[in-house]
C-alpha cells in the first residue's frame, strides 16, 4: 500500500466518523423534539440534513477518486466499497431524523400527549446500535457487528409494543387520534434507524470476513414462520 493511498483512506475514515457523529446528534435532537415540538428546531435539523447530503456526496466523490487513482484490491477495495455503503446509510438516517421532527411539528396544535417511555428507550437503543456499528467498522470487529444485528429484534419488539399501546390510547382518546398517529409514524421512523444500523453492521462483516450476510436473518425467520414453500 502506497503512502498516498494510506493518507487518502485515513481522510476517508475521518470524514465518515465525523458524519456519523453529526447524524447521531440529529436523531437525539429529533426524538427530544417530540416532547417540545418547535418549527425552529425542525428547520435547524433540515439544514443539518442538507449538510449531511453534501457530506455523502463528498465521500462518494473521494471514494471514486481513490478507486481511479490507486486501483485498490482485496481489503482496501472492500473498505472503500463499505465506506460508500455506510455513507449512504447514514444519509438515510439523517433523513429519518428530519421525518421525526416533521411528526413533532404536526403535533404543535394538537392536545398534549405524553411521548411513550418505550419510544425514548427504542431511540436510545437504535442510536446505540448506530454507534456500535461504526465502532465495529473502526475496530474491524465482525463479532461486534454481528451483535449489533441481533439487537434489531429488540427494537422491532419495542416498536410493536409502542404501536399496540398507541392503538389502545386512540380507542380511549378519540380527540387525540391525530397526535397519536404522529407518534405512531415517529416510532416507525426510529425503528428504521435500527434497520440502517443493522445494514452498516452487515457491511462491516463483509469488510472483515468477505462474507455477505445480508437477508440471511430474514430468510431464517421466513422458514420459522412457514412463509417459504
Amino acid at each position: 500500500m502506497t503512502i498516498h493511498l494510506i493518507r487518502d483512506l485515513e481522510n476517508l475514515h475521518q470524514s465518515l466518523l465525523s458524519m456519523c457523529g453529526k447524524v447521531e446528534e440529529m436523531i437525539h435532537e429529533a426524538v427530544e423534539g417530540l416532547s417540545s415540538p418547535s418549527y425552529e428546531a425542525a428547520e435547524a435539523l433540515e439544514q443539518q440534513d442538507h449538510e449531511i447530503d453534501q457530506w455523502d456526496v463528498r465521500i462518494e466523490e473521494n471514494c471514486l477518486k481513490i478507486l481511479a487513482l490507486h486501483q485498490p484490491v482485496a481489503i482496501d477495495l472492500r473498505r472503500i466499497t463499505t465506506v460508500l455503503k455506510i455513507s449512504a446509510e447514514l444519509e438515510r438516517v439523517a433523513d429519518l431524523g428530519v421525518h421525526v421532527a416533521e411528526r413533532a411539528c404536526a403535533m404543535v396544535n394538537s392536545p398534549e400527549i405524553a411521548v411513550p417511555g418505550k419510544l425514548r428507550q427504542m431511540a436510545k437503543t437504535a442510536v446505540d446500535m448506530l454507534h456500535q456499528s461504526i465502532d465495529a467498522y473502526v475496530q474491524l470487529d465482525s463479532n461486534l457487528a454481528r451483535k449489533v444485528c441481533q439487537q434489531d429484534d429488540i427494537v422491532d419488539e419495542l416498536n410493536r409494543e409502542i404501536i399496540g399501546e398507541l392503538l389502545d390510547f386512540m380507542q380511549n382518546n378519540p380527540r387525540q387520534i391525530d397526535a397519536a398517529l404522529n407518534l405512531f409514524s415517529a416510532s416507525r421512523h426510529v425503528e428504521r434507524v435500527a434497520d440502517h444500523a443493522t445494514n452498516i453492521a452487515e457491511d462491516v462483516v463483509y469488510l472483515v470476513e468477505g462474507t455477505i450476510i445480508r437477508h440471511q436473518g430474514h430468510k431464517e425467520n421466513s422458514f420459522k414462520e412457514g412463509k417459504l414453500s
